[in-house]
């Protein structure tokens, strides 16, 4: 084998040199310095728990043409996971089928069974992150029910796609690996849930679905927290509201939700579906009002009536962004009314759901819309 010429050995010496300063090391230092094995911490794989409750991840279509017209919940967890062999190089993987369901179909029962198993899960010494996989179409609500009832501080990364697996240029295989990548992530710990889309790192009690047939379908008006790249996470902001350890919801205490509508504002409003919702168990009603959370005049008569015989009425915005103001538009302060500051109506639903489970004081209510 033909040597190096001493021309060579000067060159890379001299690479050498100057790089490894910026690394805190002399040349013989990293020469001498011993190299982490397989039983080090700093090689040591996380270990990701997947738990799949079906939506377009697990969807199957007719063709590879059909990225739209599918069937939800086909592909079970443990296909998912063969499916996309490089994840055993990023952690440590197994997966559990906790639900096979279109997310359209999720119910409170569920939302509870999954926060417990996945509050469980994080218990365990030898659980790093959760991965959830989950359809796109509530996907937010339940990524903003576990932020606010799980009390760990361990990564939990709901992810979905918008192509099911058998379609041409399909998401669902990149979107799952993005999320292992960031539950196995120290960086990703405290920052509450997350959901991992298109390549961004969502927080999920700010991202909502705004386009139901691309993949960059999610979007939160305050920016995404980071994004992955190449197998790497990069985070540039942390959310602020109160989560995860910080929260006084706790899913060990919680059995049931109560009952909590929605009825979406626009012109020439008839007030039957805010009393039917009362009559059918509503304990809040969010009012999802056109601009500021607007209550339309003939319609404030009918909402002060439910709120003085037991509603809560909560106003938030059919609008994609911005947040709603207390006192303006409408005198909150004097109906006893609520409002959802920046949490569009299905966010505001799991949040008064949850908040109700602890109190139904206004006051109280209106502190824990400004708090989460």
């Amino acid at each position: 084998m033909p040597q190096a010429s001493p021309r060579r050995l000067g060159l890379a010496a001299l690479l050498l040199g100057a790089a490894l300063p910026l690394a805190g090391l002399t040349p013989a230092a990293a020469l001498e310095a011993p190299q982490p094995n397989a039983g080090t911490a700093a090689t040591r794989k996380a270990n990701v728990v997947i738990l799949a409750t079906g939506g377009t991840i697990a969807g199957a279509g007719a063709d590879a043409s059909n990225s739209a017209t599918y069937q939800a919940a086909k592909v079970p967890v443990d296909k998912l996971i063969a499916a996309v062999p490089t994840l055993g190089q990023v952690a440590d993987v197994r997966g559990e089928q906790v639900f096979q369901i279109a997310s359209e179909s999720f119910t409170n029962a569920q939302l509870i069974a999954l926060g417990k198993r996945v509050s469980a899960l994080l218990k365990q010494d030898d659980v790093d992150g959760v991965v959830i996989t989950h359809g796109t179409d509530t996907l937010e609500e339940t990524a903003f029910f576990l932020d606010l009832v799980v009390k760990s501080d361990k990564p939990i990364v709901v992810v979905g796609s918008m192509r099911p697996s058998t379609a041409l240029s399909a998401d669902g295989a990149l979107n799952l690996t993005d999320a292992v990548v960031t539950a196995a992530s120290p960086e990703a710990r405290g920052k509450g849930v997350l959901v991992t889309m298109n390549d961004e790192i969502q927080a999920g009690r700010d991202v909502t679905k705004r386009v139901n047939i691309k993949p960059s379908a999610f979007f939160s008006q305050w920016g995404p927290l980071g994004m992955v790249v190449e197998g790497k996470t990069y985070f540039f902001r942390a959310p602020v509201k109160r989560h995860g350890t910080a929260s006084e919801f706790d899913i060990e205490a919680i059995d049931a939700l109560p009952e909590v509508a929605i009825v979406y504002g626009s012109g020439n409003m008839n007030p039957t579906p805010y009393t039917s919702a009362a009559q059918g168990g509503a304990k809040a009603i969010v009012h999802a009002g056109t601009g500021n959370g607007s209550v339309a005049g003939y319609l404030v008569d009918t909402l002060k009536d439910l709120r003085a015989k037991g509603t809560l009425i909560i106003r938030s915005s059919r609008v994609g962004d911005g947040f709603v103001l207390r006192n303006a538009e409408q005198p909150d302060d004097k109906y006893d009314w609520v409002v959802a500051h920046d949490l569009n109506p299905q966010k505001a639903k799991i949040l008064a759901a949850v908040a109700l489970t602890r109190t139904s004081d206004t006051k109280e209510l209106q502190r824990i819309f400004w708090e989460y």
